[in-house]
């Protein structure tokens, strides 16, 4: 048995990892099926009220503008 070639050993590898593939596969595919369908980017905006005046990113600032006057270094 220790004369084996090592192609069978890559070959079972590549089959196991063809079998884990396929089980992930389906439990997405399970997954999928029960979790509620999620609405479309354009259409999840949609339904939200006051959208149309706001203007940016949510979340996003403007820098504030100091009020201190820059200081000099006199050596």
């Amino acid at each position: 048995m220790a004369t084996r070639s090592r192609t069978s050993f890559q070959k079972r590898q590549k089959e196991i990892a063809r079998m884990e593939k396929q089980r992930d596969k389906l439990a997405r595919r399970a997954q999928r099926k029960l979790a509620p369908p999620e609405p479309e980017e354009g259409e999840a905006l949609e339904g939200i009220e006051g959208m149309e005046g706001m203007e940016g990113v949510e979340g996003a600032q403007e820098p504030a503008e100091s009020t201190e006057a820059p200081t000099a270094v006199t050596s």
